[in-house]
């Protein structure tokens, strides 16, 4: 069995929970993903099965899109829900202006420093493992692109948005630091992933949908790799 499958992933499952998963279900080791999501997001994970594994640093590449919510005048150490709260602030009786205008300055090509909480490896030790212990690690800055930022709900303490950016940005880091830039804090307080390039999460299944299936009604919706990659990808 060898192709594409395009799942939603399930909040609080971490990218490896689904591949120990489809393991399990499809009997077979040689199954990866092209882009991690952490343990609070949903949303599209492209699962690569056998051979298909080949073509993970290309997909991996590819721009994303979100929708997710931002809630202001909440800290916490992970920049998203799942942390824990370090502080709280008063919300400034912002207009959906004054939060668009707040929004567009980290439009366009820029430098993000990764949170302490994630899985980027200094010296061999997963920066989550430092960050657990107290310790703060110096993060090289990464080169992120945020191509669009749009507001879809605006009713303050949170607010609802739509993002198209480049890899490696940390959705929950720009949550953050618009937080810092309006003086009130902010963590992420949901996620999903809806799009990578022409992939898109319509197009995905489910767990339990996956779970119920036959291996041969697996196979027969898979994408094959070809059709994901140009052949000098191959």
């Amino acid at each position: 069995m060898d192709g594409i499958l395009l799942v939603d992933k399930p909040r609080d499952h971490t990218s490896h929970d689904v591949v120990a998963r489809l393991r399990g279900k499809l009997k077979m080791k040689r199954i990866g993903h092209a882009g991690t999501l952490d343990p609070m997001a949903t949303g599209l994970l492209i699962m690569l099965i056998g051979k298909a594994t080949r073509v993970s640093q290309y997909l991996v590449s590819l721009d994303k899109e979100y929708e997710g919510t931002i809630e202001l005048g909440k800290v916490t150490d992970t920049q998203d829900a799942d942390g824990e709260m370090m502080e709280t602030r008063p919300v400034p009786a912002l207009t959906e202006a004054e939060l668009k205008a707040a929004i567009r300055t980290f439009a366009g090509d820029q430098y993000q420093v990764p949170p302490m909480y994630s899985a980027i490896k200094i010296a061999g030790v997963p920066l989550y493992k430092s960050a657990r212990k107290g310790e703060v690690v110096e993060r090289e800055p990464r080169f992120i692109r945020v191509m669009s930022w749009e507001v879809t709900r605006f009713g303050l303490p949170q607010f609802d948005f739509r993002m198209r950016c480049t890899k490696g940005t940390y959705v929950r880091t720009l949550a953050h630091d618009l937080g810092q830039k309006i003086g009130c804090g902010a963590h992420l307080a949901a996620l999903r992933r809806t799009s990578t390039d022409k992939f898109n999460i319509a197009q995905a299944l489910t767990m339990e949908q996956i779970q119920a299936m036959s291996l041969p009604e697996i196979e027969k919706v898979l994408i094959p790799a070809r059709d994901a990659v140009p052949s000098l990808a191959l």
